[in-house]
């Protein structure tokens, strides 16, 4: 049965537990949705050899998965308004991990994109149903939760592309893939019979899904969150061949990118809880140019110092979405909460796939160090878009 959402900002014990199954199950979901998608690149290699692709074609291949996954956000963002959302989830879920049990299956390369196309669309029922569930569960509180359910997800991207790795040194890779669309399959029930009802009007949720239209405070968290992606895509652009320029080795340069995601994990968990405390403006202005001091560090240290400054990096850099996913419920009506998650993830996503090329086509222009100093002033552009969005929020979020 479907309930009201919680307005009051205390939790009364029953509606604690309720909260809490809620964060535990949207997190087990983001985490292997967040590692299904990480664990192309492990695949990568090993399709290369398969189906004798060259690197345009794998290119494709992971763009069929990005595609789905970024287009179909806000469809099922819908869907999820107009029958039960928590059912839509377990079968995305159950979906993601199917199309990588065919990806397992399959003999020909028209199998493999059907299959890379499946699992994208299943997993695009993620991002907007539970973070809407986490939002609603935990009301006005759910700044902090929300920035739990994203770090879930960097646990998910390193643990599953490092579980299939050491997979394919047990056995086929066929068979690998198997196993893991099997733990998909056990996440999508434990959604279904776990995870309680997401909360919402019953009235609204039976009627026909209206216009939504977006105020001005929305469109400006969106375009700081499309700008914060834009330079954390640009900068792990081009951070691989800053290195080897500082004379690292490929297995030095593989190392580092672990520090900043574990970095980016911290920050990520550590950011929504300060975003709750202290509010946006004040976590967004930190973050940022922070973010834009450690990119110029990066450019000009030499490589044992910048190796030391690393997680700092990767902590600022990815610190500043969990506050800004924790604002969308802020400026959205209860009953659409579904949809704005939805669009705010849809932008997100696309501008990581829009920025790198953006950047590159920079790069080539003017060199490598030059295009990654232009994502720091980017980073710094969001610094003054954060004080506009402050006039448009609580006082709590402008301390």
């Amino acid at each position: 049965m479907l309930e009201r959402p919680i307005k009051d900002p205390t939790l009364p014990p029953e509606n604690k537990a309720s909260a809490r199954r809620t964060l535990s199950v949207a997190g087990v979901a983001h985490a292997l949705h967040d590692g299904y998608t990480d664990l192309i690149y492990v695949l990568l290699p090993v399709w290369q050899t398969e189906f004798g692709l060259g690197f345009g074609a794998l290119a494709a291949l992971r763009s069929l998965y990005a595609g789905a996954l970024a287009g179909l956000q806000v469809p099922a963002g819908r869907l999820a308004q107009r029958i039960d959302g928590r059912a839509v989830l377990a079968v995305g879920t159950a979906c993601a991990a199917i199309g990588y049990a065919i990806a397992g299956m399959t003999g020909s390369l028209i199998g493999l994109c059907i299959a890379l196309t499946v699992s994208g669309a299943g997993s695009s029922t993620q991002h907007p149903i539970a973070s809407a569930a986490v939002s609603r569960a935990y009301g006005k509180q759910s700044r902090g939760p929300l920035g739990t359910y994203n770090f879930t997800g960097d646990l998910g991207k390193a643990a599953i592309p490092a579980l299939a790795s050491l997979l394919f040194t047990l056995m086929p890779w066929r068979g690998a893939l198997w196993l893991l669309a099997a733990l998909g399959v056990i996440v999508a029930a434990i959604i279904f019979f776990v995870m309680p009802p997401i909360l919402m009007a019953r009235a609204q949720s039976k009627q026909k899904t209206p216009i939504v239209r977006f105020n001005t405070g929305f469109k400006l968290l969106f375009a700081i969150g499309v700008l914060d992606t834009g330079v954390r895509m640009g900068l792990l652009t081009f951070l691989p061949f800053l290195l080897t320029s500082k004379g690292a080795s490929l297995p030095a340069i593989g190392t580092a990118l672990s520090l900043v995601f574990l970095g980016g994990a911290a920050g990520k968990f550590a950011c929504g809880w300060l975003g709750a405390r202290y509010g946006l403006l004040a976590t967004v202005l930190i973050t940022e140019v922070a973010t834009a001091i450690l990119i110029i560090a990066a450019i000009v240290l030499p490589l044992l110092p910048l190796f030391v400054l690393l997680p700092l990096l990767g902590l600022m850099l990815n610190g500043t979405s969990s506050v800004l996913y924790g604002t969308v419920p802020d400026l959205t009506q209860s009953d659409q909460a579904e949809h704005a998650f939805a669009v705010f993830y849809t932008g997100t996503i696309g501008s990581g796939a829009l920025f790198p090329i953006i950047f590159g086509l920079l790069g080539d222009r003017v060199g490598a160090e030059w295009a990654t100093a232009s994502t720091a002033l980017v980073a710094l552009v969001t610094c003054q878009l954060a004080f506009a969005l402050a006039t448009k929020l609580p006082a709590r979020d402008t301390r």
